[in-house]
């Protein structure tokens, strides 16, 4: 699969290459002050410790204005957006975190070598394909297909690291990552830094995908909502898999921020799409659609809280926290709004509409508004303008502390869309208030109530669905993982000569892929010739047997003639012996549908560099085929069969 075109010069590219040259300006400035720093402690001249306290001050001045430039484009919400001309409140993406170019070349062919016992070279068309895969993965497209390809890749590396990260030594390569909204550089030698970024990757695509959504129409709407919802579900899977994460926009407080906010924005698109389904003029719409804003506003609002929060606070860009700010007031204005005009443009129910309404305007109000019963205010047109009144007067002040919050963040007062938005509900507001408010009035407007949040469609967190994109193993000539994996260590590849005996070869075989040598008969031929029993076939006659079946290996053993077989096997370390045969692990064959249960198993993986992160692997489970029940090998089993 391939990426986008790195050097296309779309609004979104060009964003993302800037993004990429600040991070790489941001590094060179971190690394001049880390010397500048270390000269500092070391010297004890003064005029030294002057001069570059100076440079400091200088490089300290320029990471500000980098960390400022950078900010503002991860508020360039408005790049990410669609191209409709109908009217809607911006949506907030994430940009995608940046990595540098990874030569996995040399470090994998010498692994193969080491460990495999393999000549590398064969494998160098394997080795240059994931690292193309790598290099596409840098540029998805903003549509299912780049999702694909995240996915193609982060699947890929379960079969890496279960090929070529052993528990014990390191490769000596280090993944280097960009902090997607601060531009610092992270670097960890764990496979699990790389999966994580991946992973975050997925969920900010998502959220492009998300906010470029005709959310006019729809299908627009359905295609948003699902996108934020899978967005909320890989950051709480990175979340809830990984931890002490050294960069921070894969923090804990980050991710749950990011969570609650793509849930808000579902919340959002909930409310948009209640909107386009309402009937005219309908009591009953106008509470849902009041109680759908107020869900808004509190879903808002606890992002809001999240985000000034004191590890959030400063890291996220205030052009965020302030959108978010506005949007809580918004809907809250707009939950008056509409419960006003259920109240002022309703015609008063009959009797047989009253039961209905009065249930639902119980459940309406946060407390009880005062004043007379609820069957009296609903059947009186003159206690509902009133009331009505009353929650207008509170959606215009709303609607002002909106525009007020807006007008304080210098990149969203250039946002044209937000401003109409915000200004069209207010003069509405501001309309309906003089429309109902009389001359004669003279009592008091109270304080409406504020409306219960309550909506028809709770936003649901998607987890990333592996299985969704299969991968085939692509160094899957390797071997099947359940003996050849990085974990696993065995004895250099032995070739035995076998000449058939009276009574056979003298062992017991059973499974397959790779089969395996289950007894062997003391005196018989195999004995003599070397074999033992958990030894592997992985040759018979020079052809590679590692992946064949059962049958195919009794085939080929039974069709040799009187000048016998040469049979290459290998031994486990560790295994020798019945016993130790029982420990045998299956692992996952090749080609398999990569899934979400591959990340269950959590072992912490050590990197003085950098803080640690959970690797994840796939559970061990015991395969029916390849267990040893510990009897003679005179007793042969029903997997088993004696040659």
């Amino acid at each position: 699969q391939q990426g986008c075109d790195p050097f296309a010069q779309t609004q979104r590219s060009k964003l993302q290459h800037r993004r990429a040259r600040i991070n790489q300006q941001i590094n060179k400035e971190m690394r001049m002050r880390a010397g500048a720093e270390n000269l500092f402690r070391a010297t004890s001249n003064h005029k030294v410790k002057e001069t570059v306290a100076l440079e400091l001050s200088y490089v300290n001045s320029n990471l500000q204005l980098l960390k400022e430039e950078l900010e503002e484009l991860n508020s360039s919400v408005d790049v990410y957006q669609n191209d409709s001309e109908s009217i809607s409140v911006p949506m907030i993406p994430l940009g995608l975190k940046e990595t540098k170019e990874l030569d996995l070349l040399v470090p994998l062919k010498d692994f193969i070598r080491e460990h495999y016992g393999e000549e590398s070279s064969p494998f160098e068309k394997e080795i240059r394909e994931l690292m193309e895969l790598r290099q596409a993965m840098r540029t998805p497209s903003r549509n299912e297909a780049g999702l694909e390809l995240l996915m193609e890749y982060y699947n890929q590396l379960h079969f890496l690291d279960s090929r070529f990260f052993p528990p014990t030594r390191t490769l000596g390569i280090f993944f280097h990552w960009y902090d997607s909204l601060t531009g610092v550089p992270s670097h960890q030698r764990a496979l699990a830094f790389e999966k994580g970024s991946v992973l975050f990757n997925l969920g900010a695509l998502h959220t492009q995908i998300g906010a470029r959504q005709d959310r006019a129409t729809l299908p627009g709407l359905h295609q948003a909502i699902d996108a934020f919802q899978r967005a909320a579900g890989a950051f709480n899977y990175l979340k809830e898999n990984f931890s002490n994460a050294p960069s921070l926009d894969m923090s804990a407080a980050s991710l749950t921020m990011l969570v609650r906010l793509m849930v808000a924005q579902v919340q959002e698109c909930v409310f948009e799409k209640v909107t386009l389904l309402r009937a005219q003029n309908d009591f009953l719409a106008w509470l849902q659609l009041a109680q759908e804003a107020a869900k808004v506003e509190d879903a808002y609002s606890l992002v809001h809280q999240t985000m000034t929060q004191p590890h959030v606070k400063d890291y996220v860009p205030f052009s965020w926290t302030t959108m978010v700010h506005v949007k809580s007031e918004h809907f809250k204005a707009l939950s008056h709004y509409f419960a006003a005009l259920a109240l002022c443009d309703c015609p008063v129910p009959s009797e047989s509409e009253l039961p209905e309404q009065e249930k639902a305007f119980i459940q309406f109000h946060v407390t009880m508004p005062e004043g007379p019963s609820l069957r009296v205010l609903l059947q009186d047109p003159e206690e509902r303008r009133k009331l009505g009144k009353a929650h207008l007067k509170k959606a215009i002040m709303k609607h002002e502390e909106a525009m007020r919050i807006h007008g304080l963040c210098k990149i969203l007062r250039k946002m044209d869309i937000l401003q109409e938005v915000l200004s069209f509900a207010h003069k509405r507001s501001l309309s309906k208030y003089s429309e109902i408010d009389h001359e004669e009035d003279f009592f008091e407007t109270g304080d409406a109530p504020d409306v219960l949040p309550k909506t028809h469609q709770k936003p649901e967190i998607k987890p990333p669905n592996f299985s969704q994109v299969k991968v085939t193993d692509l160094f899957h000539r390797l071997g099947p993982l359940s003996v050849f994996s990085a974990k696993n260590k065995w004895y250099p590849a032995r070739r035995v000569h076998l000449r058939r005996g009276e009574n056979g070869f003298g062992f017991t075989l059973r499974g397959d892929s790779p089969v395996l040598i289950a007894g062997v008969i003391p005196g018989g031929c195999a004995a003599e010739a070397g074999l033992r029993e958990g030894d592997y076939i992985v040759s018979v006659n020079g052809r590679d047997c590692k992946w064949s079946k059962h049958a195919e290996v009794v085939q080929l053993l039974r069709s040799t003639g009187d000048e016998g077989v040469e049979i290459g096997v290998i031994t486990l370390q560790g295994s020798e012996g019945p016993k130790a045969v029982d420990k045998k692990v299956a692992g996952v064959p090749s080609g398999m549908t990569k899934s979400n249960k591959e990340n269950s198993r959590k072992s912490l993986m050590n990197n003085k560099s950098a803080s640690t992160l959970l690797v994840w692997s796939k559970k061990s489970k015991r395969s029916k085929k390849s267990t040893y029940s510990g009897v003679p090998f005179t007793a042969v089993g029903d997997n088993e069969a004696m040659y």
